[in-house]
């Protein structure tokens, strides 16, 4: 079971006990990958564009004859081998978002936090304690952490308008909640600092989807099994057959049609 150190406002440290269910996974690099690509992908707009040959205005009459002149035929002064004219193959507005299922992005998100755990890189705290708005305040905090100067990620249970304004000032200092916290920031990050009730509810969030799958699972094999035998595959005991008007047991194979007889020649 992974375990992190706790420090409280008075220097005090204690051991925080974690689920091995949420963080004791080993971390997988092309997980990971893929993840961070998504996220990426995500920032992107998307809104990039160029004008094309038909989009360039001008160039409708041909700049000279086919023949006679000795130059090289041209059609248009808008081609896209002329000055001014259109871009070609030229980007064009797009979508860059990147589906994912939900169980890859929650799993790699569990095992950037154990990499930061396995790491060294994770620190918790009781409660951050900065309740006025001064950058001094929070700098002195971090720095009695070990924290000063590298790409850290914050994660708070509940972003207060103090900590925002006294946050914001830090350059490399970000800011998130845990529902917010993504994968991306987290490999980036050198140092995360988490409190120690955002770290709980992260645990919590992450583990609630695949207990919940878990408890839904062992109930349909149990509502199956608890089930009369003619009623698992989908029939009711007591089901009709539509094309005999009987019952299904009753038939043992398809209607015979009636025929009339043939007429033979005499």
């Amino acid at each position: 079971m992974p375990t992190v150190p706790v420090v409280d406002g008075k220097g005090k440290s204690q051991t925080l006990e974690l689920s091995a269910d949420v963080f004791g996974g080993t971390p997988r690099v092309p997980l990971l990958h893929q993840v961070v690509v998504k996220e990426l992908a995500a920032r992107r707009t998307g809104t990039h564009s160029t004008l094309g040959r038909s989009d360039v205005s001008g160039g409708g009459r041909k700049p000279w004859k086919q023949k006679g002149t000795g130059r090289a035929r041209q059609g248009s002064i808008r081609a896209t081998q002329w000055k001014g004219g259109g871009k070609p193959f030229g980007p064009r507005p797009r979508k860059y978002d990147k589906r994912l299922p939900t169980q890859m992005r929650r799993a790699a998100l569990r095992e950037a936090v154990a990499a930061k755990l396995g790491a060294g890189e994770l620190s918790v705290v009781d409660s951050l304690g900065v309740v006025d708005a001064k950058t001094k305040t929070l700098a002195t905090r971090l720095k009695a952490l070990g924290v000063a100067g590298q790409p850290t990620l914050l994660v708070v249970a509940e972003i207060a308008e103090g900590l925002m304004r006294a946050a914001r000032n830090v350059a490399w200092l970000s800011l998130e909640t845990p529902s917010h916290v993504s994968v991306y920031q987290l490999i980036r990050s050198e140092r995360v600092v988490f409190e120690k009730a955002a770290l709980l509810a992260l645990e919590e969030s992450l583990r609630k989807t695949g207990a919940r799958r878990e408890i839904a699972g062992a109930g349909a094999v149990v509502a199956r099994a608890r089930a009369p035998r003619g009623t698992r595959g989908g029939e009711s005991a007591g089901s009709t057959d539509v094309r005999g008007g009987g019952s299904a047991g009753a038939m043992s194979g398809p209607p015979q049609l009636k025929t009339k007889p043939r007429r033979t020649r005499s």
